[in-house]
């Protein structure tokens, strides 16, 4: 088995250029920019980001018929149903959003009765906030059809498959989450220096 597997890896290694090739949404002109399109860090990302979309329609259609509107008014209000309490910034920050659309976020919890929000008695400019007992009866009830959302989104994986996933994922999301908490990336120039140095580190 393991002899065979190293095999399969080898050949996937060999035929790089060919992954991505199936994806339906690419014509044939331009064959230099499918090239790149399709280089295998390329087709993953891409894949990342149909996968987003994917999940966002299903959570939409998931929270049809409720106050909230978003995946990230759920997630929200998910991460404050497991805390006490926290600031703005901190769930903005654990929500994985800007400032500006984490807000509003927020703002909309609260205008619909799902957070309540208070002074922070150690530093005047910030506000507590917290889940109200609305805002947990309604996350319960949304968590049945966000069940449903789950298993959609794993689509015909074994559990196998869906551990090994599960796994890699996991693996980049503790990478991302490193950078995003120690604002590593800030721009463009950020990006590009750090993945040159990790190139160079790791030849």
């Amino acid at each position: 088995m393991q002899d065979f597997t190293g095999m399969l890896i080898n050949y996937a290694g060999e035929s790089v250029e060919n992954f991505g090739i199936g994806d339906v949404r690419f014509g044939k002109s331009e064959a230099s920019s499918l090239a790149i399109a399709f280089q295998l860090d390329n087709s993953i990302g891409r894949l990342f980001v149909y996968m987003s979309r994917y999940a966002k329609s299903y959570i939409k259609k998931a929270l049809e018929g409720t106050p909230l509107v978003t995946a990230e008014d759920f997630t929200a209000l998910a991460i404050l149903l497991t805390h006490d309490h926290l600031s703005k910034t901190e769930l903005i920050s654990h929500n994985l959003q800007e400032k500006t659309s984490g807000t509003e976020v927020i703002r909309r919890l609260i205008a619909s009765g799902l957070v309540k929000q208070w002074d922070d008695l150690k530093d005047k400019r910030s506000k507590q906030i917290a889940i109200t007992e609305e805002g947990k009866h309604l996350l319960y009830q949304v968590f049945i059809d966000m069940n449903y959302v789950g298993k959609m989104i794993t689509g015909e994986l074994t559990l196998s498959e869906k551990l090994t996933l599960q796994y890699l994922l996991q693996k980049l999301e503790n990478f991302h989450l490193r950078h995003h908490e120690n604002k590593t990336i800030a721009n463009k120039d950020d990006l590009k220096t750090f993945v040159e140095d990790a190139i160079l580190t790791s030849a």
